[in-house]
């Protein structure tokens, strides 16, 4: 009796520590598309837990998950999660074998053994470390079951979001730049998760920015 629950203790503090290396998929390209973009005149979403959150942009992508790193302090209360997602080559196996991905303190990290799998800044450009803040309770479901390899279209805003004591977090507005401060902050209003590449009409609805007018939940 001892026995078995020394072998089920240890089993849980396996499945606990061991890296969890997601879903595989056969080389090639699963989302083709980058982001989409499009500047609104600042316009308020409101309050969530005494933060203002203030829309600047639409946007919506179709993405691969690199990683997800769950925050347990530093702005838990407003974005528990974070993603890393890739698009064009970022989404590729073949690519993704080739570096070793890991998140820490708000930020996206990858690095690689020789030569690059592909330009580094064609990674920079083609993935991002996502601040996640769910606008419902389905979108806060589903973020935080994503595992790495999944396939994911998102809708929202990208924000920024200003809370006591002079708090402010900015997103980021471009695809390109690195470092503090390059992450996008995206209020999500609607996803579609699939362990399997997306059908090219769930693409197609990715690659389209919810209009500026759009009522929000």
């Amino acid at each position: 009796m001892l026995r078995t629950i020394g072998i089920l203790f240890l089993a849980t503090i396996i499945w606990w520590l061991w890296p969890d290396h997601g879903l595989r998929h056969p080389p090639g390209i699963l989302a083709p598309a980058t982001p989409a973009q499009e500047m609104i005149p600042p316009k308020s979403l409101g309050d969530f837990k005494g933060y203002h959150i203030q829309a600047v942009a639409t946007y919506a992508m179709h993405a691969r998950v690199l990683h997800t790193k769950h925050y347990w302090a530093n702005g838990n209360d407003l974005v528990p999660y974070d993603l890393a997602l890739g698009w064009r080559r970022m989404s590729d196996q073949a690519v993704i074998d080739r570096l070793d991905i890991s998140q820490a303190n708000r930020f996206f990290f990858y690095q690689w053994s020789g030569e690059a799998p592909i330009p580094p800044g064609e990674i920079v450009r083609s993935a991002a470390n996502t601040h996640v803040i769910s606008a419902n309770s389905d979108v806060a479901s589903a973020v935080s079951k994503l595992r790495a390899g999944q396939l994911v279209a998102m809708k929202g805003y990208l924000v920024n979001v200003t809370g006591p004591n002079g708090f402010h977090w900015n997103t980021s507005l471009t695809r390109d730049d690195t470092g503090n401060g390059a992450c996008e902050l995206f209020y999500v209003e609607e996803i579609l998760v699939s362990n399997d590449p997306l059908p090219a009409d769930y693409r197609k609805l990715a690659a389209s920015a919810p209009a500026a007018a759009a009522s929000t939940k």
